[in-house]
């Protein structure tokens, strides 16, 4: 029942207020109160027609902002989970790194996507590492994290059985540090399709983000919601997932 419950009531609240958007486009309410023409608050109805005759379109720029995303993602949690477990095994590496993978994050996307623009093009390899860069650093400080946290008894019980270090890393720093890893890759790909669109908004010549700024130029809000549901599917099955990897993964928990 709980499980259940989990799923019917954000649905139906979701079912909710598209019904109360549906009844507020269509009465003209919303333009009025923003003094806007009606057709620039464009009704569920009219985005579902959107995501249907434009299914091509909206498709193929799809396609290309997903390749980013996944890809961004692949990469970041690669060299997160590398990093955290190098910096595990060598102190001297995680006092040198440590905080300037910090300091990293102190800088803006938006300065960094433009320069990787004038270095990469307009391709595809720009909003990738925008995103892994994104997706980088929470991963790696919740691993380092998880690994750190470590009951000491543990790592004391497995020593006098003559572990190795490789041994105590995999059965019980590892296994302890899954949880957080997950924990932090939920965040990370939360926040990868939102950094890709950053990263398109800096150049582009395919992909949602185009699609949504020429989409607003010709006054056509409703593809532009078109593609913002778009993404928001994407940013529901991408956490969906990973929660899903994480049951499989941590069944101990």
């Amino acid at each position: 029942m709980r499980r259940a419950l989990r799923i019917v009531l954000p649905a139906a609240l979701l079912a909710a207020l598209i019904g109360l958007w549906q009844l507020a486009a269509a009465e003209g309410w919303i333009a009025e109160f923003l003094n806007l023409e009606p057709f620039l608050v464009p009704s569920p109805a009219e985005v579902g027609d959107a995501l249907w005759n434009n299914r091509s379109l909206l498709w193929e720029n799809t396609w290309v902002t997903l390749r980013e995303i996944v890809i961004g993602i692949a990469l970041g949690v690669l060299s997160g989970l590398a990093l955290a477990v190098a910096m595990r095994f060598s102190r001297l590496l995680r006092d040198a790194v440590y905080p300037l993978a910090v300091a990293s994050q102190a800088i803006p996307i938006v300065v960094i996507a433009p320069i990787l623009v004038i270095w990469f093009n307009y391709g595809i390899w720009p909003k990738v590492i925008v995103v892994a860069l994104a997706v980088f650093f929470p991963l790696t400080v919740a691993t380092l994290e998880g690994l750190r946290s470590v009951d000491p008894e543990a790592v004391k019980m497995m020593r006098t059985l003559d572990a190795s270090r490789w041994a105590i890393f995999r059965r019980v720093e590892a296994p302890t540090a899954l949880p957080f890893t997950f924990t932090g890759a939920r965040v990370a790909v939360a926040v990868a399709p939102i950094v890709a669109l950053f990263a398109e908004l800096a150049g582009s010549n395919a992909g949602l983000m185009l699609l949504i700024t020429q989409a607003n130029n010709s006054f056509r809000e409703d593809l532009v919601f078109a593609a913002a549901a778009i993404l928001a599917v994407i940013g529901v099955l991408l956490v969906g997932l990973t929660a899903l990897a994480q049951r499989l993964v941590v069944t101990w928990r």
